[in-house]
């Protein structure tokens, strides 16, 4: 058994949400071409001295339908990574579901996602960190009240409706996973966001309504009882009581660390009237998850940001720097930062268009190029992760991750702490139903 003081992460994208009405599937894997690179993929992480991924299954063609499995892809990338010994933080939905359960709208995909992390837990018993659900309130906002993907609806019943289905499927995933894996630990990657008032009409009604919303995911996801506004707002918009008082008894917050991701485009400029465009870097990473920090009072590793190299080639590298820079000052004023991802290994597709649009753009986003050609920003990472990995954990013995890895789940002390884990299990745990 092992902890570690700090993770250096980067990931492999598996957005794979549905577009044109459901007619067609946006599958990140596909376009960034990682089925037919996948072996490159994992040497890349050699290459970098990166042992942390946060990686996920294709849920559209893994989960077939109920109690339907095709393991084949995983089988093989999963082993490949057990035999590298690197740590997967496990993405089991990124922003789609199979066409058989249509979208986020469907009462039934809670229960359903629960059955699916089941069975993955206890194909591949050895993974131990998983992100259930990745960027919750994205995927509410982008599919129920942007019209954008998947459902393509836009209005508060229908964000709401997806938001209390996904996050009910993420609660109702962690504790089928801890049945299996009770050591496991969830790592919940969302987007920190910050609403900032164009002028003072812009103050008391849609700025400060929408810099609650944007904690809505995580409060239920979590058990915290919600701001009055936004309990009104629920109720409202279609969420029972009995709905509501399910994620404040089955919380789960103490096997969690919370996921902040940060953009450029995550800081918006409100208008009095309700209408936001991106402000760009305002307050920065340091500032607003110090706010989620305060808000959960949860270890906290940053699982995304990325930008384009720009007409230099110098500006990822430099948003890198500036990045890491925000994660050292927030460690250093005392928030337990545990972890830092370079989101993702490779070049993106279509982000430009937020996936909305199916043209084929190459996003120059990752630490290598489409061929597998490192970027500036790749080279860049490699000598951030030399220089710190050893002096990070000499500034604190104390603040450590119990991770086993992937070799050493078969060991004694390995197995010990799944039994000490066992035994404070809470009782809810049981079943995956409501």
């Amino acid at each position: 058994m092992t902890s570690t003081s700090f993770m250096f992460a980067t990931g492999i994208e598996n957005s794979c949400p549905t577009i044109d009405g459901g007619r067609t599937r946006v599958d990140e894997m596909e376009k960034c071409g990682h089925y037919k690179h996948w072996r490159t993929d994992f040497e890349l992480l050699r290459e970098l001295d990166i042992e942390v991924l946060r990686y996920g299954p294709p849920i559209h063609t893994t989960f077939l339908g109920p109690e339907r499995y095709d393991w084949s892809f995983a089988d093989l990338t999963f082993g490949a990574l057990k035999a590298q010994n690197v740590v997967p933080i496990v993405d089991l939905c990124h922003f789609g579901v199979p066409d058989w359960i249509g979208n986020f709208q469907n009462p039934d995909f809670p229960r359903l996602f629960a059955d699916y992390a089941t069975a993955f837990a206890k194909r591949f018993p050895w993974v131990q960190l998983y992100t259930p659900v990745n960027e919750m309130y994205v995927c509410a906002m982008f599919s129920a009240a942007y019209g954008w993907w998947n459902e393509q609806l836009s209005g508060d019943a229908a964000f709401v409706t997806a938001l209390k289905n996904i996050v009910k499927a993420n609660v109702l995933a962690m504790s089928a996973i801890l049945a299996v894996r009770p050591d496991a630990i969830f790592i919940q990657s969302e987007s920190s966001e910050y609403f900032h008032a164009h002028n003072p009409a812009a103050i008391s009604k849609p700025a400060e309504i929408l810099n609650a919303r944007r904690f809505l995911s995580l409060d239920l996801n979590y058990g915290r009882r919600v701001d009055s506004e936004m309990y009104e707002y629920l109720m409202d918009n279609g969420m029972s009581r009995d709905e509501y008082h399910f994620f404040l008894d089955r919380s789960l917050k103490q096997h969690c660390i919370m996921g902040n991701d940060y953009y450029a485009t995550n800081e918006h400029r409100v208008w009095p009237n309700g209408d936001t465009r991106a402000s760009g870097e305002v307050f920065g990473y340091s500032e607003i998850t110090r706010q989620y920090h305060d808000r959960y009072r949860l270890p906290v590793m940053h699982t995304e940001t990325n930008l384009t190299e720009g007409p230099n080639g110098d500006a990822a590298a430099n948003w890198l720097w500036k990045e890491w820079a925000n994660v050292l000052r927030v460690r250093n004023d005392g928030v337990p930062m545990v972890g830092f991802t370079w989101y993702s290994l490779t070049d993106q597709v279509d982000w430009d268009s937020a996936l909305r649009a199916n043209n084929g753009t190459v996003n120059a986003l990752g630490l290598y190029d489409l061929d597998r050609n490192v970027r500036a920003v790749g080279r860049a990472y490699k000598q951030l992760i030399a220089d710190w990995r050893n002096v990070l954990p000499t500034q604190s013995v104390c603040l450590t991750v119990p991770i086993v890895l992937p070799r050493q789940y078969d060991e004694p002390g390995a197995r010990r702490q799944r039994d000490k884990a066992r035994a404070f299990a809470p009782r809810h745990r049981s079943g995956a139903g409501a």
